[in-house]
């Protein structure tokens, strides 16, 4: 499985980004994919994720309302709408496979930044 992930960038807070995750390998029907993000010095965690089997998705409480994650199979691609973004929510975003329960699941694409400042 190979993830992309694209639509980084620096964005004054109370704007929107998306993200874009490109996923080769694997059709998004058949695999769990998800949105992590991680600040220096602290672990990576599950912001959103999205079940390949039914699209059941899951969002961190602090992203609930704010954050939508989509996916277009016909371009196996999954996105994160992001709404109302605070400082924050300022990390390396990592798009990657889930196990299930927005953990992460062992395949991860390369990071992209999202800074929230004025």
């Amino acid at each position: 499985v190979q993830l992309q992930a694209s639509g980084g960038g620096l964005v004054q807070p109370g704007g929107s980004l998306r993200l874009s995750c490109a996923v080769s390998g694997f059709t998004l029907d058949s695999i769990n994919v998800g949105w992590f993000r991680q600040v220096p010095g602290k672990e990576r965690k599950g912001v959103s994720c999205i079940k390949g089997r039914d699209g059941t998705t899951y969002y961190a409480d602090s992203v609930k309302g704010r954050f939508t994650i989509s996916r277009d199979n016909a371009k196996n691609t999954v996105y994160l709408q992001m709404n109302s973004l605070a400082p924050e929510d300022t990390a390396v975003y990592y798009c990657g496979t889930d196990r299930g329960d927005c953990s992460g699941g062992g395949y991860w694409g390369k990071g992209t930044l999202v800074t929230v400042s004025s």
